[in-house]
């Protein structure tokens, strides 16, 4: 009789990586539309860490088992109706979509077949993994801000997993990239393109001077960062402070609506033409995975404890083996 459950990283109640263990649940079947992913890998990010602990528990509601996991590298495995863009064996990658939640920590992910892409040849699925949170960088550089040549860019939290990207895909668009990180990245973030890079515990924020541009992967202390803007500067933040949300999400509220150098603020939610950009700025040369340690399924809690010490050079990553079949 086949096996229709799968291995799947799940969590019974808020709390400190401890309390994610593997597991098993019903193997999904991709409904029309949607395709079915063996997962190969998927990387650690900041958001699944607040969903675990209980930080954003308005949202995620009290209903557990929960599951963890929001990107994802593999192949396609099983089409549903009408889905003719993928074939099977096709090597993808992807993120879950806003309504998905969490749940690529699994040895298989159903997702609408509009939101993954292809990964580039030659590219290890293990390392590919790094990549897909990096299309959060390529919306906001592209979209929400508009880089151009020659402006001034100021990355905050640039060892990080969009941070990286948005230093590479910076300094590939041809601005003038200015990182901010540990202490123990400065060197990494130079080696990504950043013509400047400071320690953003030291660092006194008047005397940067002013930016045409700034990219906040952190969601504290917004007001100071949007003050170095210059005249027609834009500024954009992928988060907001956890400690004090209401008012995090007040003020980001007030800001995209009102005022000169407004703050954009959007959560990543690719679809297909994101991911051909991707690996088109891959293929081009002007991206490149950064993998700081890859885990293996069972030790995605140690995974998520690493993540939450800091300090991570681009992605921690987890491998998902699969006995074949």
């Amino acid at each position: 009789m086949t096996d229709r459950t799968m291995k799947a990283v799940l969590f019974d109640r808020y709390g400190d990586p401890d309390v994610l263990y593997v597991g098993r649940v019903p193997r999904p079947e991709p409904a029309p539309g949607e395709v079915l992913v063996r997962v190969r890998a998927f990387s650690v990010n900041g958001g699944e860490l607040a969903a675990r602990a209980g930080k954003i528990r308005l949202l995620t509601g009290r209903k557990f088992p929960k599951r963890v996991g929001l990107d994802f590298t593999g192949e396609v495995a099983a089409l549903g109706t009408g889905t003719t863009a993928f074939a099977i064996g096709d090597r993808v990658w992807g993120v879950l979509g806003r309504t998905s939640g969490f749940g690529s920590a699994a040895e298989y992910v159903t997702v609408p077949a509009d939101r993954i892409g292809r990964v580039p040849e030659g590219l290890d699925l293990v390392d590919a993994a790094a990549l897909p949170v990096a299309t959060t960088a390529v919306t906001a550089l592209r979209d929400k801000v508009a880089l151009r040549p020659g402006e001034r860019l100021l990355v905050r939290g640039a060892a990080g997993g969009v941070g990286n990207a948005a230093v590479q895909l910076g300094h590939a668009y041809g601005a003038e990239v200015t990182a901010l990180a540990r202490a123990a990245n400065l060197d990494f973030v130079r080696g990504l393109g950043a013509t400047t890079a400071l320690d953003h515990g030291t660092v006194r924020l008047p005397e940067l001077g002013r930016f045409d541009v700034v990219l906040d992967t952190a969601g504290t202390g917004l007001p100071d960062f949007r003050r170095l803007l210059a005249p027609g500067g834009r500024m954009v933040t992928i988060a907001f402070d956890l400690t004090r949300p209401v008012g995090s999400l007040g003020y980001l509220a007030v800001s995209v609506r009102h005022g000169r150098g407004r703050v954009r603020a959007f959560s990543g939610n690719p679809k297909r033409t994101d991911f051909d950009d991707l690996a088109r700025h891959v293929t081009e040369g002007k991206l490149a995975p950064a993998v700081d340690r890859v885990f293996p399924l069972a030790e995605t809690a140690a995974a998520h404890r690493a993540l939450e010490a800091g300090g991570v050079r681009g992605k921690y990553v987890v491998r998902v083996d699969q006995a074949p079949g």
